[in-house]
Parts: C-alpha cells; sequence; structure tokens
C-alpha cells in the first residue's frame, strides 16, 4: 500500500514541478512581447555600421611613398606593393598595389601603422561574389570611394543601436 501512496505523491510532485517549468516559459514569452523586432528585411532595409566598423579598405594612391610598411604590419604579408626605384631623384614610383580580400582577415593594422594615411578602413561589408578571383582588388578598385548607406535612397537604414525610450 505505501509504494501506491508514494506514487501518487511522486507524480503529483512532478504535476506541480512541469507546472512552474510550464508557467515560467510562457512569462518569458511574455515579456518579450513588448520587444521590438530584431530582424531586418536584408536587401531593403541595412544596419548602419558602427563608427570603427573596419569594412573594405580605400587606398588613395597619390599619397602612398611605397614605404611597404603595410606589407610588414599584415600579419599574413598580404597587400602587394609593387614599385621602382627612380634613381634620379631618389625615391620609390609605385606601380601597383593590391589586396585580395579573400584572404584579408580585416585586422586594420595596415591603416593603423600607415605613416602618410593613403589607407582607410570604410563601411562596406558587401563583397561576396561568385568567383574569388574579383576579391583580387587593385589601385584602382581600392581607391573607388565607399557608398554611404544614408545615401542610398532606396535602402531603409536601421540604426544598429536600440532605442531607449524615456
Amino acid at each position: 500500500m505505501f509504494p501506491m501512496i508514494t506514487g501518487f505523491m511522486n507524480y503529483g510532485q512532478q504535476t506541480v514541478r512541469a507546472a512552474r517549468y510550464i508557467g515560467q516559459s510562457f512569462m518569458i514569452t511574455l515579456s518579450h512581447v513588448n520587444r521590438l523586432p530584431i530582424t531586418i528585411q536584408y536587401p531593403y532595409e541595412k544596419v548602419i555600421a558602427a563608427e570603427r566598423f573596419r569594412g573594405r579598405i580605400h587606398f588613395e594612391f597619390d599619397k602612398c611613398i611605397a614605404c611597404e610598411v603595410c606589407v610588414r604590419v599584415c600579419p599574413i604579408d598580404l597587400p602587394v606593393v609593387d614599385w621602382k626605384l627612380e634613381t634620379d631623384i631618389r625615391k620609390k614610383r609605385l606601380l601597383n598595389y593590391s589586396i585580395d580580400f579573400g584572404i584579408c582577415i580585416f585586422c586594420g593594422n595596415c591603416v593603423e601603422y600607415c605613416p602618410t594615411n593613403c589607407l582607410s578602413m570604410t563601411e562596406e561589408y558587401e563583397l561576396s561574389t561568385y568567383d574569388r578571383h574579383e576579391l583580387n582588388y587593385n589601385q584602382i578598385a581600392l581607391g573607388r570611394l565607399p557608398m554611404s548607406v544614408i545615401d542610398d535612397y532606396t535602402i531603409r537604414t536601421i540604426l544598429n543601436s536600440p532605442q531607449i525610450k524615456k
């Protein structure tokens, strides 16, 4: 007789515990009802990148002195700098500069250590292509000015910081 009573007590305790878990999960669900949706409709809505976001690298050919500091500080020796020494003026003349964004880890060391500030990080994050060879940017592609998300009138921009109601 006692095993039957203890079985009913265990069943009752398990039922109460299950009801408490269901109530807790229902309260969590109700607490999320007042929140704004986080999901954005990507091609039509874009998040404005943070101020220190590290996107595509912008390169200014005229400022570069071909010192190759960017190559030395890069952890993977990525930027390719081709230059020729002008013997009459004893200066390097930059011939070609390229970065392969398929390999780049966007660490920002090249931008940080550039003595002439000819490199800068942009807000561009849409670098996807169907062919990996298209990610190898030369000085012309790197010199292209980035289009800001804010300036694009066809896109509804969404700030990445949450709105605080007062």
